[in-house]
């Protein structure tokens, strides 16, 4: 039973400035001076519906809890919830906060909003409490404008205090230390950045440094660089910022680290092993260069799950989540050390390298299985093995994005991303324009796979791979369908290649968009068919498209305008002649071109314009449809977000 699953590194990669969900704490006091605020005040409570918003007012108001003055208020609410919020004039609100101002890692987020909803000002606990980002919540449901003043914020600088929370970073620095590192960075003065980690918070970092910057990708690159620096007389860093599991310094210059959790621990042991015996574990992995602040899961087999060094290694390891497996589990995972002994004590070949393994989704271990004996009692034996996820910088990766259906501003901000960071981008040329390659780094190597065969492609990939580089195998609409993704994913997993996908807009949805068409209809239509023809592929028998056809749904048939004869036969089996198709030319490309049309003049269409591979053909009744309509903003229908009007 696993306790603890993690997600791909890849998958959940937003914005810094969205990384906040400040309308998501927990608690909100919004606190009305006068009743024409209503309005405003219960517009904000409805949008931060993932919050508990109480609202306040001196007096008796419909939806208000009655209170006797603001500064009352104030005083009660202050240490009772995560942010005050306070609609009047500023003056007001700070003579309400008169003696109860205490330290920023304590006090609540204090934010004020002026009777008008025009001017959003936090107050206090800007960073740490999260004011700015409450106020620029609050500004984007009034239509106003959050007035920060934080010097980070308004620079375009990083908040180094908050960074690791918004993150998922560990960080031990303590307030000192923090507020010496921000001042010398926000400061302008020559500062490193070390990532050994790649993840959402080390790309922005990478990709929104400010020039006073350097960013480095490995421990091992910064210091060829601070080396070359000294050597040629030039200025030393004045800060050095690490985000890395291993535990780093750097003599003679300030450093703050972050610790992203990334490493995960797996572990056996005899019963009843001594608790203590936890702490000796914790001091062998630091001692050999890891953090436990960056240890995100604890593993073992079911079978050990109530042992004392279990609670006691989780309680030291504060950041980690416990993932208990059982033997069936642990036994699909294949270790460098296998042991016929433990096979027989526990139903599987190896507890600590697997279960480690199992909670870095397989990605590699660092430390194979270790074997000791608790300095506790003397006898206790125990086991741990230490494997770190894929987004720790260990070598190459391979990105396989979807470019969208042919214009550059229609693949994905996160494939973009990865053009403008690739060391190789190889695209699809027979069906990817090359303009979505213009935004490739300076440097970057640029290669169409077209004339290509797979074996060539993938010893290509693999060169750029084994030297550690970011490789983006760029594929027309969302690679996912008919990609021809699948052969290679199958060489990458045989190499123990770190990959990972990026979807993209697929050819089916551009052309929905193009006809301007809902490709399904309330009560009529309710299925989208992706499909093709048979071609020199043979399409299995149960997928024939006269079978289809059956449903009469809408159906976007692929590749398939060289058959188009055939298409069109087995369709009027069971489309009505008149029924509605469109026949879409390259979609959203300079030459796109769409013809419509009835399902009987499809061939006349596709031969008579002399339309090619890159045509996807649409038929079915939701094509220029506009009757049917949803009960989704019905006043009358009730939903989870909304009950129905009555008359």
């Amino acid at each position: 039973m696993h306790y603890f699953r993690k997600k791909h590194p890849y998958i959940n990669e937003f914005p810094y400035f969205c990384r906040v969900k400040s309308d998501c704490m927990k608690k909100i006091a919004i606190i009305l001076v006068s009743s024409s605020s209503l309005e405003m005040a219960e517009t904000i409570k409805r949008e931060a519906e993932k919050s508990d918003v109480t609202l306040y007012y001196k007096g008796e108001l419909k939806g208000c809890e009655r209170i006797s003055s603001v500064s009352d208020a104030a005083k009660e609410l202050f240490d009772k919830v995560d942010a005050l919020v306070f609609i009047c004039a500023m003056g007001i609100c700070v003579r309400s906060m008169s003696g109860l101002v205490g330290d920023k890692h304590d006090d609540p987020a204090i934010v004020c909003v002026d009777s008008t909803g025009h001017y959003v000002i936090p107050v206090l606990s800007g960073h740490i409490g999260g004011a700015n980002e409450l106020s620029r919540f609050i500004a984007s449901v009034t239509g106003g404008e959050a007035v920060v003043t934080t010097q980070s914020d308004n620079s375009g600088f990083w908040a180094l205090d908050t960074i690791a929370r918004d993150y998922g970073w560990r960080v031990t620095a303590s307030h000192k230390q923090m507020n010496d590192a921000i001042a010398l960075f926000v400061g302008g003065c020559k500062t490193a950045v070390v990532a050994e980690c790649e993840d959402a918070g080390t790309k922005m970092m990478q990709e929104t440094k400010p020039a006073h910057v350097d960013f480095f990708w490995s421990y091992e690159a910064f210091c060829d660089r601070r080396k070359g620096l000294i050597l040629d007389g030039q200025d030393d860093y004045a800060l050095v910022i690490f985000v890395s599991p291993c535990i780093r310094a750097v003599e003679t210059v300030p450093c703050l680290q972050f610790f992203p959790p990334v490493l995960h621990l797996g572990v056996g042991c005899q019963k009843l092993t001594p608790k203590e015996t936890a702490q000796q574990i914790v001091e062998e992995v630091t001692a050999a260069g890891y953090s436990a602040d960056s240890i995100a899961t604890i593993g073992t087999i079911e079978l050990k799950k109530d042992e004392p060094m279990l609670s006691e290694l989780l309680r030291l390891c504060e950041a980690s989540r416990l993932c208990i497996y059982s033997a069936e589990d642990l036994n699909e995972i294949d270790i460098p050390n296998p042991s016929e002994r433990v096979f027989e004590a526990t139903g599987t070949y190896g507890v600590a390298e697997a279960a480690a393994l199992s909670g870095a989704d397989g990605a590699r271990l660092i430390i194979e299985k270790h074997k000791g004996v608790s300095s506790a009692d003397g006898a206790s034996h125990y086991t741990y093995a230490l494997a770190v996820s894929s987004e720790h910088k260990n070598g190459g990766h391979i990105e396989i994005v979807g470019a969208g259906p042919g214009d550059p501003e229609l693949v994905s901000v996160r494939g973009r991303k990865f053009l403008q960071r690739a060391d190789l981008i190889l695209y699809a040329g027979s069906l990817v324009p090359r303009e979505l390659t213009y935004c490739a780094k300076p440097g970057a190597v640029v290669r169409s796979s077209a004339s290509m065969n797979l074996e060539e492609q993938f010893e290509l990939m693999k060169s750029f791979y084994d030297k550690g580089q970011l490789v983006v195998r760029l594929h027309t609409g969302d690679p996912c369908i008919y990609g021809a993704i699948q052969e290679q994913m199958n060489f990458f997993d045989r190499y123990g290649m770190s990959y990972h996908i990026t979807p993209g807009i697929s050819s089916f949805q551009a052309a929905a968009a193009e006809l301007r068409s809902q490709f399904t209809i309330p009560e009529k239509v309710q299925t989208i068919i992706l499909t093709r023809g048979e071609g020199r592929t043979p399409m299995p028998d149960k997928e024939k498209l006269h079978l289809l056809a059956r449903s009469q749904s809408t159906m976007c048939i692929f590749l398939s305008a060289g058959i188009v004869r055939q298409v069109q036969k087995e369709l009027l089996e069971c489309y009505p002649p008149e029924t509605p198709v469109a026949a879409c030319y390259k979609l959203t490309w300079k030459e796109q071109r769409i013809y419509r049309g009835k399902l009987s003049e499809l061939v006349s269409i596709v031969e008579g314009n002399a339309l090619d591979m890159t045509t996807m053909i649409v038929v079915g009744d939701a094509i220029d449809n506009r009757s049917g309509f949803s009960k989704l903003y019905d006043g009358g229908f009730t939903h989870l977000f909304r009950k129905a009007k009555k008359d």
